[in-house]
């Protein structure tokens, strides 16, 4: 990785014009983390990125000097913070902006969210100490910027300003909180929730007594907007420990005041079925959910939500009866809570509700796995059995791909890609009725047939003009003819791509 030019370019314009200037913040985190990885064989930084449009500098300069020094910029905040404009023959990576922020603190935060005065300060220090956590309060100077060509160069030309320990918190693998966790967290409640997510992306631990104030303060999170908390949340959700990012909103007492319908299931037993409790179920589900995507993650921390509410019973013979339709509306709810979108909503809903999907590999036809499919839609299907092994693992089971799934998986490809189909022609009933002059009827399926059994021995015949010609041809035979002359060659169409699919699935 490297510095891209364009930043090096407004650092040097920057100090040109006599003011200091620095990266800073989460691009020198993952710088140092990076170059911490050696030659990238640590698994536990899998998720740290590095984006060109996350480069943030820092200078003393004020928003009026970076205006004169970078004219084709923008400034329309109350921060400091500078649009720097990158020329399109100059861009890189679709870096289009630069951000250049200058120092500042700041003071009061009556709305637990935004600071109610801000100070530009001439002093690198005081910009560093109003931020989060130590391992985002460094900053860097690079000394020879021309020289500047991989991450091992990066650490060896540049000079890290850390103030706080964030370099010896990275080697630890610790998240704390920059001073007083209290006091950071008083100032921004969303803090609390970033805390935890850096903790699973990075696979770092929370300090104690970062963990102890979040714990204290965990109620403030009510003053952050919906909008924000969603935004963390999906980053959670698309961490490598998604699991683990729940429990430990769960263990910092800030789930109740997101997702407080998940600490109904906290302790709740099942049934004779199942080992777990229903809030383990979830985040074990959660964590053996391959799929990447963070809705259908979403479906498997909350595909059994509704079971505190529709239990019957006690102990081994408890019942949830209905609970994948009272799951799938509470999760709706949930999720508009939060603000997801109306797509998103909906996926999950229709994912949650289809999640006790029946599938019996001596009784499920190719019919009734194209009623499923209809009925959840093709894009959909793959998701849904990710769902299902997820839930299927996080009650203890030991098998990830049961031979029912496996069958399914094969049913579905062989109807959705069933080659032996004239959907494939190039030519279709209403074109024969019209080139052949009759009626719809058993014939006109049966040139079809036949079409298709020549197509599928020679794929260049699958022409407009070549089957229309051929169809004149082939009305000419009787319906019993046509019918024997497709069978065989479709027939073993069939049954050669049938072997080659179960093979795929081991079934």
């Amino acid at each position: 990785m490297e510095i891209p030019k364009q930043i090096k370019e407004i650092l040097e314009n920057l100090e040109k014009a006599g003011f200091e200037a620095y990266v800073v913040g989460g691009c020198v985190r993952d710088l140092l983390l990076l170059a911490s990885l050696g030659r990238a064989t640590n698994a536990a930084h899998a998720n740290v990125r590095m984006n060109p449009n996350d480069w943030d500098i820092t200078t003393n300069a004020r928003p009026e000097k970076i205006l004169k020094i970078f004219p084709d910029s923008k400034y329309e905040n109350k921060f400091g913070t500078v649009l720097v404009k990158i020329s399109e023959e100059e861009r890189e990576e679709n870096l289009k902006y630069a951000e250049v922020t200058t120092y500042r603190s700041e003071q009061g935060y009556s709305d637990r969210r935004h600071p109610d005065e801000i100070k530009f300060e001439d002093n690198l220090e005081k910009d560093l100490e109003r931020r989060d956590f130590t391992i985002n309060a460094m900053a860097a100077k690079v000394k020879s910027q021309k020289s500047v060509k991989s991450i091992k160069s990066e650490v060896e030309n540049i000079e890290i300003i850390d103030l706080f320990g964030g370099q010896k918190d990275i080697k630890q693998k610790i998240i704390r909180a920059v001073g007083e966790p209290a006091d950071r967290f008083k100032e921004d409640a969303l803090r609390m929730m970033r805390a935890i997510r850096f903790a699973v992306e990075l696979n770092f631990e929370i300090e104690p007594k970062t963990e102890r104030a979040i714990v204290k303060l965990a109620g403030a999170i009510k003053f952050v907007s919906k909008e924000r908390i969603h935004d963390e949340l999906v980053k959670i959700l698309q961490s490598d420990y998604p699991a683990d990012g729940i429990l430990l909103l769960h263990d910092t007492k800030l789930l109740q005041y997101i997702i407080s319908e998940l600490e109904a299931g906290v302790g709740m037993a099942q049934n004779k079925h199942h080992t777990y409790s229903i809030f383990k179920h979830l985040t074990e589900s959660l964590r053996y959910t391959k799929n990447k995507d963070y809705r259908v993650r979403l479906a498997s921390l909350l595909h059994d939500i509704g079971k505190p509410k529709t239990k019957h019973g006690e102990g081994v013979d408890a019942t949830f009866y209905n609970h994948d339709y009272v799951g799938a509306k509470m999760a709706g709810r949930i999720m508009e809570r939060l603000k997801f979108s109306r797509d998103d909503i909906d996926k999950v809903f229709l994912l949650i509700k289809n999640h006790m999907f029946y599938y019996n590999v001596d009784e499920v036809t190719a019919a009734s796995v194209r009623r499923l499919i209809s009925k959840v839609g093709k894009e959909n299907l793959q998701d849904l059995i990710d769902l299902r092994v997820a839930d299927r693992l996080g009650s203890g089971t030991p098998k990830a791909m049961p031979y029912k799934l496996r069958h399914l998986q094969y049913m579905m490809k062989k109807v959705q890609n069933d080659p032996v189909s004239v959907k494939m022609l190039k030519i279709n009933g209403d074109n024969l009725m019209a080139v052949l002059k009759i009626k719809s009827g058993p014939k006109i399926g049966a040139i079809l047939d036949v079409l298709l059994a020549e197509v599928i021995e020679n794929p260049e015949l699958n022409t407009k003009e070549y089957l229309e010609k051929r169809s004149k041809e082939l009305n000419e035979l009787e319906l019993n003819e046509l019918r024997g002359r497709a069978k065989d060659v479709i027939a073993g169409k069939r049954e050669r791509d049938d072997g080659q699919i179960k093979k795929e699935f081991w079934v």
